[in-house]
């Protein structure tokens, strides 16, 4: 995936640009579905239910949410985690999906 051909904000494409420094390419998928200019959907490989809903929107500059979903719906969580610096994005990142 070339990460800056893709049609989203800046912020969003230095966070994908990080997760394929740490983790190498074709680790995570993107769903070309979310077409929010501020917002990406990134799931494993091996089980698209359990995904992280990443966005910029309604966030202070450089900030990112993030809503965690799992096979069960019940389980998500999801207006929980905002305002967060790249760094904190990519450990619940880390923990969530590997």
């Amino acid at each position: 995936m070339n990460v800056w051909a893709i049609d989203k904000d800046l912020p969003l494409k230095h966070l994908l640009l990080e997760l394929v420094h740490r983790y190498g390419e074709n680790t995570l998928a993107l769903n070309t579905q979310e077409q929010h200019f501020q917002a990406i959907n990134l799931c494993t490989l091996n089980d698209p239910a359990l995904s992280a809903y990443i966005y910029t929107f309604g966030q202070n500059a450089g900030r990112y949410g993030i809503d965690l979903r799992y096979p069960i719906s019940a389980h998500n969580i999801v207006g929980e985690n905002e305002n967060l610096t790249l760094e904190q994005i990519i450990d619940i990142i880390s923990t969530h999906l590997f």
